[in-house]
């Protein structure tokens, strides 16, 4: 079986549709021809993130935005001291 893929939008409309009309999951699930599996790992994310869900591919959620500036800066202060130590070495040596 081939697996599909499904944009932001449905995901979100998906889970405003399981909050707001008292359906159980299996019954979403069935109208709208998700896995289950799927579509617990959907509730999952929503509850997390809320309207933050579901970001797509080569989008950071705001929870992990931080992380990664950090990372970064993180990355770029060691490679400044590294740089630093080495131009150090070349100027204390006697000549």
């Amino acid at each position: 079986m081939r697996s599909r893929n499904y944009d932001r939008e449905f995901k979100l409309n998906a889970m405003k549709l399981y909050e707001n009309s008292g359906k159980k999951a299996s019954e979403i699930c069935r109208d709208l021809g998700i896995p289950d599996s799927t579509f617990s790992v959907w509730v999952k994310e929503y509850r997390k993130e809320k309207e933050n869900s579901f970001p797509g591919s080569g989008k950071v959620k705001n929870s992990n935005e931080e992380l990664y500036r950090l990372k970064k800066e993180l990355k770029d202060a060691q490679m400044e001291r590294d740089i630093l130590k080495k131009a150090l070495a070349i100027f204390s040596q006697k000549k």
